[in-house]
């Protein structure tokens, strides 16, 4: 920087910044695998367990957790389009509170995402062995329980996921479109599924192979506005991901488009939440 008596200069232009090459798709694209996961995909069948007398409330549990979810989102919107830059939830603690309650907010943020991405490479394998077992390999399938095997895949996925990064925010983006819309595919065709079928379909299905359900017969559990509140408080940590489009503040081209990213998933991922679970509980009883 060139310093002149009296005359405040802009930093030098040639100085090393990240690359601004990241559109909306990719944008929203992060949100998308940041919040879609366990929180639709095994969370709204196993509240059923801690909650149970929601029964098929579940999808209106969802609506109601949208509410603050949704102003959540709101809050990040402006500050992501306010300070667009690196850091995210850094940044937006550091400026609004102090720096050391900015540590500590990216901190754990990012303890507990080092634990997740180990914990989601490790259970990859035993999904990929299935896999396998169902395309009719079965002399492969057995061979990824062995420690020996299972342990450098995990290793072998975490470091492809850094290689790509590393690579460059284009890479990124690219891989993690693909992967959105890989992981929103099955969840479609199970909703289209649920919407075609209902529990008399389930019934009779499970009557033509001779199956039932154990504890079929047992009581149902009472609808209380409690267990409804309960089940709402807990599928509200489905809606949790969104804040990782600010973390991308210092990539993306246009500053406005952190604040449309982070909306547009909020409302679209809602709307999914609700017709997926609405779907299911409408084939399964």
């Amino acid at each position: 920087m060139t310093m002149r008596p009296g005359i405040a200069t802009a930093p030098d232009s040639s100085h090393a910044h990240l690359a601004r090459e990241m559109s909306l798709l990719g944008l929203v694209a992060t949100a998308f695998g940041a919040m879609i996961g366990i929180g639709i995909n095994i969370l709204p069948f196993m509240v059923q367990r801690s909650q149970p007398g929601v029964g098929a409330h579940v999808p209106l549990a969802y609506l109601i957790a949208a509410v603050p979810a949704g102003l959540a989102a709101l809050c990040y919107a402006v500050l992501a389009s306010a300070m667009p830059r690196a850091g995210g939830s850094y940044v937006n603690a550091t400026r609004a509170l102090n720096p050391f309650a900015g540590f500590l907010a990216s901190f754990a943020q990012w303890f507990g995402l080092s634990i997740g991405m180990g914990v989601v490479a490790y259970l990859m394998v035993p999904m990929l062995r299935d896999l396998l077992a169902t395309a009719g390999l079965t002399t492969i399938a057995p061979a990824l329980d062995r420690g020996i095997v299972r342990v450098p895949l995990a290793l072998a996925a975490m470091w492809f996921a850094w290689w790509v990064n590393v690579i460059g925010v284009r890479s990124y983006q690219r891989t993690l479109v693909v992967m959105a819309m890989i992981t929103i595919v099955g969840p479609i065709i199970m909703t289209v599924a649920g919407a075609m079928f209902t529990h008399a379909d389930f019934d009779a299905a499970l009557a033509a192979r001779g199956a039932t359900i154990a504890g079929a017969d047992a009581p149902i559990p009472s609808f209380t506005p409690a267990v409804f509140w309960g089940t709402c408080v807990i599928l509200f940590s489905s809606f949790i991901g969104f804040d990782s489009v600010s973390q991308a503040g210092g990539e993306a081209r246009r500053p406005s488009d952190l604040a449309r990213a982070i909306l547009i998933a909020i409302g679209v991922i809602a709307l999914y939440y609700i017709v997926f679970t609405w779907a299911v509980y409408h084939a399964v009883p």
